[in-house]
């Protein structure tokens, strides 16, 4: 079975690497950046399959996390979105995508765990490649 790869979206470097590190540990493949623009770079670049985003909310210039994961549900609706921030927790309800997660800093790498796999989980099945081409 191929990992499971995270797009992770942090302006700060240190927690970045923090996060990176425990995600990579849990055994998913990681792609760190620390832009938002970055990030929607990567989510539109069709070789880029990317199974779930994890995003800080602000970063030093826009686009903003917020974007970012607007941007991922254009490219897949169903792609399992976690914000981390340690401000925006009350613009969520309002600003967050539908069946998102927010975790607020600080938090441990297992409630980061949890709330990836929490939301890999509840993914309905993806059609690949091959069912996509096949359908006549």
């Amino acid at each position: 079975m191929e990992a499971v790869t995270i797009l992770l979206a942090d302006d700060e470097a240190l927690l970045l690497m923090e996060f990176e590190v425990a995600l990579t540990n849990a055994g998913f493949h990681v792609i760190a950046v620390t832009r938002g623009g970055k990030a929607i770079e990567i989510l539109r670049a069709a070789n880029a399959p990317i199974d779930g985003v994890v995003t800080d909310i602000r970063f030093g210039e826009y686009p903003d996390g917020w974007e970012v994961a607007r941007v991922a549900r254009e490219v897949d609706p169903n792609i399992p979105v976690v914000y981390i921030s340690g401000h925006g927790a009350m613009d969520w309800a309002s600003k967050g995508v539908p069946n998102s997660i927010m975790i607020e800093k600080p938090f441990t790498s297992s409630q980061l765990l949890t709330a990836v796999s929490q939301l890999l989980n509840a993914r309905p099945p993806r059609a690949s490649q091959h069912d996509a081409g096949d359908a006549r």
